[in-house]
């Protein structure tokens, strides 16, 4: 019977294991309402290559991070134990029904690496430690000085070298600790029944049989004695006690000379020539972050702050008495300029002589000091007292380094920086590690110079490094995992990188592609990864590697889920989900899904729109050009070789090439230090160049990227685009307002008065639970408005202040229709995509691409002097399609009111709307910092050296490339008309302001073009039958 019923029950268990089984080869999201989620309800296969897609803002980043990854990693830390969790964060549950077949998740997200500037792309990937392993067991040291192979020494020789170099009583001691922690009270008893009667603990010494308190967190050394002799007078006494100290050290011994400086000695290698000892070599040594390896100049940081003298007297022209000495400019009182008239009076100077009539001597002294002694005359302002007395003058900059190394202020201590530059440390040059570190040596070069070399010339250097039999059998190991981890970063596109770079420096993208490496190395499989645009940053000819990478992972039996707007990412996918339909409150909607083959054909998905090319970014009808240029000549920090790069004045101007070719290192290290220096007298210092000119007056450089516009949640569009002034403004002029005696600061909700008091404007109440999350609760006070009730009695046209931050952009436009100032400010939000925002939202829950338009919008509301260069890194990073578009027409905007743009690019759409594209290369690294093509998109495409060449000419109309070189033409494409009448319909609708400013242009631009359509002459190929063919 009992056989007959389990039989019975088969088919249900059987339909119970298929159902569960089911489940398992699907992530099913229930109910996801997380920022601006619909409840939507999504099926993901599992074991499979993800892309989540959609313009920016439509919340895919909310779905794939703060949905699906937040669970994940809060149901894992909810696994752990109470204490374990008090140490590891709270983790907020998403808005969220259920969740069902969740693996368990790891997030790659764009956020740089650590900056702390000891942390490099060596340390991060835990390459660096393998090395200093490698070198400490194969390396050979050699004498710094001689270059000569270091052998062992007996006792015998270091005695005769005592001998040799010392005269007087000597100590010598065994070192038996060396900066570690621990009370080693057991040590000292056993030191004590050895025999041994003295000892060194810190530098001071004890008898062994003394009671010494060592505090266990602290590093200690402690050194044994083990005689005290004259070398000269018993030989054998001097040989029988380096043998003892030797064996009790394992191999070292300390010498204490008469003047008690410490010399080290080591029976395992010394400089036969001239006797330099170094102990046995350990991986600690090869750390820049340990005192054993670290340079004592600079602590193992590679450079200094060292006072500058330009920065102290930046205008020679001044003299004293005219305020010339910068240190003391916020503090030039009677006693300062009355020791400086000293001083100037004893060098045969005066106060009034300018700076730069000063002889060699005199500016030395000035600003170095002088031994000589001067008399030095002092008085009150009004006379009442007077003294003087003779001493010596030390000089600007030694009497800054010492005030600097004093005080406790950190405020002093800021404004003392301000006079200071960061400099190579001039004793390891840069290099970090210690003399004799940097002496050991494997296949002819120093640790250094392996981490110095790009990644891919270190694969090299690593296949061809000839060893022993032996050092192969000892470093078998090491080099498989050197290898292994330097081909992982070869293969995500990160080959130009060099190890030594540091951490701080690297692009979003580059430490994300860093992490991703890192996680193929460890070879988990089952583990669900969220990755955020990884083909950020990258050049199109590394992202088919990249795209095999992502592949890999998912191949060991991973699920991807990757957040994506790159075209060949999106069409190697295995599932595709379109977030949508709009961004903001108009998204948060699934448009479409399946696969990208699906996603095309689905008339619904802007993205399949895209994908199909019912829709595309057009490309230009004709190009702006420009006479004028900014001139930078002798471009040569870091990779750049000594080039001279000409960008045009008043135009669009994209920088292309492939990944690490010093496209960064040209625009930001080089053009925008140096313009900041030139123009704004900035304190930074650009990369090496020799010359900067200009063609044309600029006024001002700005940087506009993609950082939050602000870091607080009371930011937000309303205050930072300055709308939220003049929005207050029109409520306090408001016949209530006035009536009350309302200003427009009653209507801040930042300021005490018109606020509430109870959540201090921030219309919730934090409640700490704890050990669970904290509770934001609505404030009771004001019900969420942050305003008090006599402030939300104050209306216009029918709405309070708090139900005006509420309103979307478009709402507010219409609400404020009859005020210029906030309306036109607010169409120009709009024209850029951004009429779904609401005003008062808090700029932490912008998207990056979200805050860099609304950056680019306050330019574009700005009265601009036409003067100013804009310079923008990958600004389509986050950016859909039809965002990029949108993107391109706003800096179209810029350069109409006669700027000058500038963008490193990798995307394409950008690149063939430039005016003019300046292209590094060839590759990254060292074989990079070349320019290799520059000019017209169509003049780029055909450079045969090029890569972004070779993904550049698909993309343009062929008519130009077929034309013949003889004739000049006007480039012309089938799209042209389109993308102008676009273009002007994006802008016909600016504020008062910007329309006055801009027909003034359009008249000199329309003269201009008719000027130059005289000067061209027409293509015989424009005609019916050559339109035809390109069509």
């Amino acid at each position: 019977m009992q056989i007959y019923s389990d039989f019975k029950l088969l088919p249900n268990r059987l339909n119970w294991i298929k159902t569960r089984e089911k489940k398992m080869k699907k992530i099913t999201i229930k109910g996801a309402r997380e920022h601006n989620l619909k409840d939507i309800t999504v099926e993901l296969p599992r074991d499979k290559f993800i892309v989540i897609t959609g313009v920016s803002g439509s919340g895919k980043s909310t779905l794939a991070f703060d949905t699906v990854y937040a669970e994940g990693q809060r149901r894992y830390v909810e696994s752990l134990s109470a204490y374990a969790r008090q140490f590891l964060g709270l983790m907020n549950k998403p808005d969220v029904d259920s969740i069902e077949g969740l693996s368990p998740a790891i997030s790659i997200e764009q956020k740089t690496t650590s900056k702390n500037p000891r942390s490099t792309v060596g340390t991060v990937t835990e390459i660096y430690d393998y090395l200093r392993l490698l070198f400490a067991r194969v390396g050979t040291p050699y004498c710094p000085i001689h270059n000569i192979k270091i052998e062992s020494q007996s006792p015998e020789k270091i005695a005769d070298s005592l001998n040799r170099e010392f005269e007087g009583m000597i100590i010598i001691l065994a070192p038996i600790v060396r900066q570690k922690k621990g009370t080693y009270q057991q040590l000292f008893r056993e030191l004590n029944s050895e025999g041994f009667t003295r000892m060194r603990v810190n530098g001071e010494i004890y008898r062994t049989d003394d009671e010494i308190a060592l505090d266990r967190y602290k590093k200690h050394d402690i050194e044994v004695v083990v005689d005290r002799l004259d070398p000269s007078e018993d030989r054998s006494r001097l040989v029988e006690a380096c043998e003892n100290a030797l064996r009790k050290a394992d191999g070292l011994l300390i010498v204490v000379d008469s003047e008690g400086k410490d010399h080290l000695y080591s029976s395992n290698m010394a400089c036969p020539v001239c006797g330099m000892a170094f102990e046995e070599l350990q991986p600690r040594m090869f750390s820049f972050n340990s005192p054993f390896g670290a340079c004592e100049a600079c602590n193992g940081l590679g450079f200094k702050m060292e006072f500058d003298p330009d920065l102290i007297i930046p205008n020679k022209t001044l003299c004293l008495a005219d305020g010339a000495v910068a240190l003391y400019r916020n503090y030039l009182d009677s006693y300062r300029s009355q020791h400086l008239g000293a001083v100037a009076k004893h060098f045969g100077f005066d106060i009034f002589t300018p700076i730069e009539a000063l002889t060699d001597k005199q500016y030395n002294a000035l600003m170095y000091g002088s031994n000589e002694r001067m008399q030095f005359e002092m008085s009150t302002k009004n006379g009442d007292a007077h003294w003087s007395h003779k001493g010596t003058w030390e000089g600007l900059i030694p009497q800054s380094e010492r005030l600097y190394s004093q005080t406790k202020s950190e405020y002093r201590r800021k404004e003392l920086e301000k006079f200071m530059q960061v400099k190579p440390c001039p004793k390891c040059e840069g290099r970090r590690l210690k003399e004799k570190v940097l002496a050991v040596k494997l296949g002819e070069k120093s640790i250094v110079d392996v981490t110095d070399l790009s990644i891919l010339d270190c694969i090299r250097f690593f296949e061809n490094l000839e060893l022993s039999e032996k050092e192969k059998e000892i470093a078998k190991q090491v080099l498989k995992e050197i290898r292994s981890r330097l081909g992982f970063l070869e293969h995500v596109g990160l080959g130009y990188l060099t190890l030594s770079r540091s951490a701080g420096t690297l692009s979003g993208g580059e430490a994300q592609r860093i992490r991703l490496a890192t996680q193929i190395g460890s070879n988990l499989m089952g583990v669900l990864y969220v990755l955020d645009e990884p083909s950020i940053g990258l050049h199109q000819r590394d992202n088919e590697r990249l795209i095999q990478t992502l592949q890999t992972l998912r191949d060991l039996g991973n699920t991807l889920i990757v957040v994506e707007h790159d075209e060949d990412t999106i069409r190697a996918a295995d599932y595709v989900l379109d977030i949508g339909p709009g961004a903001g409150i108009r998204g948060g909607y699934v448009v479409a899904e399946g696969t990208p083959e699906e996603i095309e054909r689905n008339p619904e998905s802007l993205t399949g729109q895209y994908l199909s090319g019912e829709k595309q970014i057009k490309t230009p009808a004709l190009r702006r050009q420009s006479d004028a240029f900014i001139r930078l000549k002798g471009c040569r920090a870091n990779n750049l070789k000594d080039i001279d790069v000409n960008i045009p004045i008043g135009i669009l101007t994209v920088i292309t090439g492939v990944s690490g070719s010093g496209k960064s290192t040209l625009i930001y290290d080089t053009l925008y230090k140096a313009l900041m220096k030139k123009i704004n007298k900035s304190n930074v210092t650009p990369g090496d160049y020799d010359e900067l000119v200009f063609d044309s007056e600029i006024d001002k450089v700005i940087v506009i990227d993609q950082s939050p516009i602000g870091r607080t949640p009371r930011s937000n569009p309303a205050t930072y685009t300055k709308v939220f002034d003049a929005v207050r403004q029109a409520f306090a002029e408001t016949k209530e307002a006035k009536i009350r005696g309302y200003k427009s600061g009653r209507f801040s909700f930042n300021v005490k008065g018109g606020r509430c008091e109870a959540c201090q404007g921030d219309g919730l109440i934090k409640i700490e639970m704890n050990f669970l999350p904290d509770v934001y609760i609505e404030c009771e006070e004001c019900k969420g408005t942050r305003y008090n009730r006599e402030t939300l009695e104050v209306k216009y046209r029918g709405k309070t202040i708090a139900e005006v931050l509420n309103m979307t952009v478009e709402e507010a436009a219409e609400h404020f229709e009859n005020v210029p100032a906030i309306k036109n400010k607010l169409d120009t939000l709009t024209k850029v995509g951004l009429g779904y925002i609401k005003l008062g939202q808090s700029s932490t829950t912008l998207s990056g691409g979200e805050a860099q338009r609304i950056k680019l919008t306050r330019e574009l509301s700005k009265k601009g002097t036409g003067r100013t260069i804009y310079l923008l890194d990958e600004p389509t990073t986050g950016l859909h399609f039809h965002d990029v578009k949108k993107l391109i027409s706003v800096l179209n905007g810029l350069v109409a009111k006669g700027n000058t743009v500038v963008v490193i690019e990798h995307n394409l759409d950008i690149i063939k709307s430039a005016d003019y594209i300046i292209d590094l290369g060839p590759e990254g690294g060292n074989a990079g910092g070349e320019i290799i093509a520059k000019g017209t998109p169509e003049e780029v495409s055909t450079a045969q050296e090029s890569h972004t060449a070779r993904f550049l000419a698909p993309r343009l109309s062929m008519s130009y490339l077929d034309i013949s070189d003889t004739e000049p033409v006007e480039v012309f494409f089938e799209d042209g008309g389109d993308f102008e009448a676009d273009y002007e319909a994006d802008f016909e609708d600016f504020d008062d302001d910007l329309i006055d400013d801009s027909e003034d242009l359009e008249e000199g631009s329309e003269e201009d073009s008719e000027e130059n359509s005289r000067s061209l002459k027409h293509s015989k190929h424009r005609n019916d039958k050559a339109l035809q063919e390109l069509i």
